[in-house]
């Protein structure tokens, strides 16, 4: 009776280690990976046209300056971008995905050697793509 008593919990835990997962690989995920990767990667290589291609014509870039919210359309956005070398020593990463039907929301990191950004992005499936069509943003130097 003991064995019993002591191996119940163990199996409970073990079903229940199975059972929890921590997300399903959905089409939908899959896709607003790529969507992400793609902003990534215009990001780092200065590439307007990928940046863009991740981002509906509609989408705002936000932010904080000087205590005030600061909107930028998107064609005010990508003109930040110079043609130029790719950033050294960057990256980006997904911190987070919330998908519910056609929206999302991602929380996502870019690192540069001297700062990290943080971007929260909204995105909605539009013809079966998903685009970025909201983007707040912060960032911090870094010691």
């Amino acid at each position: 009776m003991k064995s019993i008593t002591f191996l119940l919990p163990i199996i409970f835990v073990l079903f229940s280690c199975e059972q929890q997962k921590p997300f399903e690989e959905s089409p939908d995920r899959v896709l607003i990976e790529q969507t992400i990767e793609n902003y990534f990667e215009g990001w780092i290589s200065n590439d307007t046209t990928k940046i863009g291609s991740a981002m509906d014509i509609t989408c705002q870039l936000k932010n904080i300056k000087e205590n005030k919210v600061v909107i930028y359309d998107r064609a005010t956005y990508l003109g930040f971008f110079k043609p130029g070398p790719p950033k050294e020593n960057a990256y980006g990463k997904i911190i987070s995905i919330d998908i519910t039907g056609p929206i999302a929301s991602a929380k996502v990191e870019l690192e540069i050697p001297k700062r990290l950004f943080t971007d929260y992005f909204n995105l909605m499936k539009l013809d079966d793509r998903w685009y970025i069509v909201d983007k707040i943003s912060t960032s911090v130097l870094k010691k």
